[in-house]
């Protein structure tokens, strides 16, 4: 799950794309796994943001504004390539981007690319993710930016899917790799039946776009096991790891335990 600010205004030309300013904030990142069930393997890391010693996310994110945005961005990608570079991850590594801090994807892609040709790692496997509720001003901006990375070889993935209005439009506009359902949807699924409908339906129209799916927020194997049944695999949460600090987390044995 994933927190930005919701105040940045889209830019203006591509005047972020010019500057080459740090950012006045410093930060390192967390990774939390995305498990496979099928075959209790860690599919991929999401790079979670955090402060140098190991601060929440808001704590760096409140500091990003529309002066530092687009280097915040930018710096995010590379130093979550050369942090997992530097812990053997040899899985998929899923980041996080701010759709409103990239103007011409084409041109704001290529430190990206220079970061994963200097560190080896493969194009396929990076996974670009996005917040469906994260204020944009026009969803085909956001699908074009994910259709330009797909273009290029990476996976494109909507976060926190049913949290916002706009997510079933923009399936119609564009079919990401993967879709993470959002947690409030998640939260306790096995006891409630209108949250288990929508999740559902929205299984079945996933599987007719070619959407995979990935559960997040997993607290209990209640949660796990429903999910199952509905033929999603993919998943993360606390029940399986919590965010390891500039680590790999391990999956506790216990994740796989029968209910």
């Amino acid at each position: 799950m994933t927190i930005f600010p919701r105040s940045l205004k889209s830019p203006t030309g591509c005047q972020g794309c010019k500057t080459n300013s740090e950012p006045d904030l410093e930060f390192s990142f967390a990774f939390q796994p995305i498990v496979d069930v099928r075959d209790q393997s860690v599919f991929a890391h999401e790079a979670l943001v955090r402060g140098i010693n190991g601060e929440n996310a808001l704590s760096v994110l409140e500091k990003v504004n529309d002066h530092n945005r687009y280097r915040f961005d930018q710096l995010c990608r590379m130093r979550a390539i050369s942090t997992a570079a530097q812990l053997g991850m040899t899985q998929s590594l899923s980041i996080n981007f701010l759709p409103n801090a990239v103007y011409r994807p084409e041109l704001c892609i290529r430190s990206t690319l220079e970061a994963a040709q200097i560190h080896n790692f493969r194009l396929d496997r990076l996974i670009f993710e996005t917040v469906e509720s994260e204020y944009v001003e026009n969803n085909h901006h956001l699908a074009n930016i994910l259709r330009e990375y797909r273009e290029l070889g990476f996976k494109t993935e909507i976060d926190d899917f049913g949290s916002g209005y706009s997510g079933l439009t923009l399936l119609a506009d564009f079919q990401p790799d993967f879709i993470k359902i959002d947690i409030a949807l998640v939260r306790n699924i096995h006891r409630d039946r209108s949250r288990q409908a929508i999740v559902r339906g929205v299984v079945i129209i996933c599987a007719e776009l070619g959407i995979e799916i990935i559960a997040e927020g997993i607290e209990h194997a209640e949660e796990r096991d429903f999910f199952i049944d509905c033929g999603v695999y993919l998943m993360q949460g606390f029940w399986f790891s919590r965010p390891a600090f500039q680590a790999m987390a391990l999956v506790a044995p216990r994740a796989w335990d029968k209910a």
